[in-house]
């Protein structure tokens, strides 16, 4: 498919990051493939966070296609873009025909994003999310591949005012090894691996970031069981030994 808006859109993307002076660190970029169908599954700590996801797939040339609310796609704004990337519309009274149009993405060839969560999630962990990026991986025959973001909700989360210019923000994107999940295998089995994946991915990131709350006003963006004063998470966290 042709694509005229998603490299200008990186390319101001990546202009705007430049200016900033973030601090990007990117892990496991050799996980995602050069070629062929793959689903990425990501956290969700922050607006911008499909942004720094498919920045993780740079390196192999691939442009994400994600699936996101149907009504950023009615944004006056962010809908013409939205289309122009070709993402694919969730309507969540309609699942079926996003989940149809990602099957036909990843039978193209295409890397489908999918944010497991549907949500940001307040407590900066990982929360209990939904099978679709492991049913979609295990009906294709495409890698899976766990991905997390993190720093990115200092700039822009749910609940906190929008500060979209900070400077030196540190910003960590780590890529795990690629899981195969299969038509036969139990999507809750799929899932909790996944969820397991996404969860040591994520504690090393918090525990290895090298920036630090400016003081107890900033902690908000810390979660609880590492000081921070974001609020506990609705399923406690184990820790990762």
């Amino acid at each position: 498919m042709a694509d005229l808006v998603y490299p200008p859109v990186i390319a101001f993307a990546r202009t705007m990051m430049l200016a900033l002076g973030m601090r990007i660190t990117i892990e496991g970029e050799q996980h995602v493939p050069v070629d062929g169908g793959a689903v990425i599954a990501c956290n969700h700590v922050s607006y911008l966070d499909f942004i720094f996801c498919g920045l993780g797939a740079r390196r192999s040339r691939r442009l994400v296609r994600f699936m996101a609310k149907e009504s950023i796609f009615r944004h006056r704004i962010g809908g013409p873009l939205m289309r122009g990337m070709h993402h694919i519309p969730v309507d969540r009274d309609a699942g079926m025909a996003s989940y149809k149009a990602a099957l036909e993405a990843l039978k193209a060839g295409e890397v489908v994003g999918v944010f497991p969560e549907a949500t940001i999630s307040p407590s900066f962990t990982i929360a209990e999310f939904k099978s679709g990026a492991g049913r979609l991986a295990a009906a294709t025959g495409v890698p899976l591949i766990p991905m997390v973001v993190w720093g990115t909700q200092r700039f822009w989360t749910k609940g906190r005012p929008r500060d979209l210019t900070q400077r030196g923000v540190a910003v960590t994107i780590s890529i795990g090894e690629p899981m195969r999940p299969q038509r036969r295998d139990g999507q809750d089995a799929v899932n909790a691996e996944l969820r397991g994946r996404m969860t040591s991915l994520l504690d090393r990131a918090q525990r290895e970031y090298p920036q630090a709350p400016a003081g107890p006003d900033d902690a908000w963006w810390l979660p609880a069981h590492l000081g921070g004063t974001a609020p506990e998470p609705a399923v406690p966290v184990t820790e990762v030994q």
